[in-house]
Order: structure tokens, then sequence, then C-alpha cells
């Protein structure tokens, strides 16, 4: 193994144990002597690759942050109906902070007020909704008589959020079972009669894994 494989194998065994910390403590109390102990490197290696904690932060961040718009991309080259692919992607963005802690804790600093960077996946997948329902207005997909897009783009963005926040305290919030659960009630709201019948509620597409360490 060549020295800048070693760098790049001890830069992820620390974004992990960072990710655990963030995750089980929150930015606020996570300490950097418990990530690097939980990497197995000393505070010495942890200081090389990363300056203080909020430098740390801010990789986990990034790393939650690529993965999450790797999966949309994804889902979206599959090539579904945009409001079939607005409930594949969240199926998609559900396993993924199911199964990653990187993408988890870096979701959670990314909505925490103690730390504050550049970055915002709530926004993000805001955006990402609003995309994609004014995507299935233009291809004709979408209800009448509701309040307009934004009111429909507010309700889908909170419902979703929702249950990332009530995740953890029961994870069983984000499960395949209750993401279905939400789109089997969403989607009558939305689509149009005609569009209905071809909607699958708990995802048409294969849901991409959750992003694996660096080798």
């Amino acid at each position: 193994m060549t020295k800048q494989e070693r760098a790049a194998r001890t830069r992820e065994a620390l974004i992990r144990s960072a990710a655990r910390e963030f995750d089980l403590h929150g930015y606020t109390l996570a300490k950097l002597s418990a990530i690097s102990t939980g990497a197995g490197v000393s505070p010495g290696a942890l200081h090389f690759h990363f300056e203080n904690k909020p430098a740390v932060a801010a990789a986990v961040e990034e790393e939650a942050s690529t993965a999450l718009r790797r999966a949309a991309r994804v889902v979206y080259r599959q090539g579904s109906d945009a409001l079939q692919n607005l409930a594949d992607t969240t199926h998609a963005l559900a396993r993924l902070l199911r199964e990653d802690i990187v993408v988890r804790a870096g979701y959670r600093l990314s909505c925490s007020r103690g730390c504050r960077t550049d970055l915002n996946l709530r926004q993000e997948w805001q955006s990402c909704v609003q995309q994609r329902l004014a995507e299935a207005a233009d291809e004709g997909l979408l209800a009448t008589g509701h309040g307009g897009q934004q009111d429909l783009v507010r309700t889908v963005v909170a419902a979703t959020v929702g249950l990332e926040a009530l995740r953890r305290d029961n994870g069983e919030w984000l499960s395949p079972e209750t993401v279905t659960g939400l789109w089997r009630t969403l989607l009558p709201m939305l689509a149009a009669p005609g569009a209905l019948a071809g909607l699958e509620p708990a995802g048409s597409t294969t849901v991409p894994a959750a992003r694996t360490p660096a080798a």
C-alpha cells in the first residue's frame, strides 16, 4: 500500500468514526479524542487531516451530500415519470439514511443549529421536490383543484423531512413500509386520475446501495 493509499484509508476511517460520534452525541458533545480513538489513530494523525472539529464535520457533510446527490441522479436516469421518480428518490434517500452512518450524521449536522456550513441538505431536498413537481406539471400528471405547486412542495417536504426527524427516536419511521405508506397517501392527492393507476408507492426501481468506504 502506498503512502497516498494509507492516507486515504486513514481519512476515511476518521470520517466514519466522526460520523458515529456525531450521530450518537450531536456536534456540540462530540469529542475529537473519541473520533481519533474510534478510527484507531493518534490525535496527531487526526490533526494531520483535519484542523479542528468544524473541518471534520464539514468533511462528513460533504460525503453525505455527495452520496445523496449520487442516489438522486441514479434514480433520475432510470427514466420514470416525474411523480414516480419523486417517490423512488424518497425510497433511495431513506435507504441511505437507514444504512449509511456518514449520510445519516451528515444530514443531522446539516440540519443542526450548532454546526453551519455552506451545505443545506434540507434545502437541496426541497429544490429536488420542487423540480420534480414542476416536471410533473409539465407532463400533465398533477391533479387540479389544489392550492398550487408551492403548497404541494411544502406538503411533500414537510412529510418526508418529518420522517427523518422522527427516525431519531424510532428507526421504523424510515422503513420501506413507512415510506411506502407515505406515498400511498400522497400520490392520490398529487396525481391526476389518469396518472394514478400507473404509480407505485413502494417504488418502481432498484434503490441505489449505501455508500461504501474507500478501499
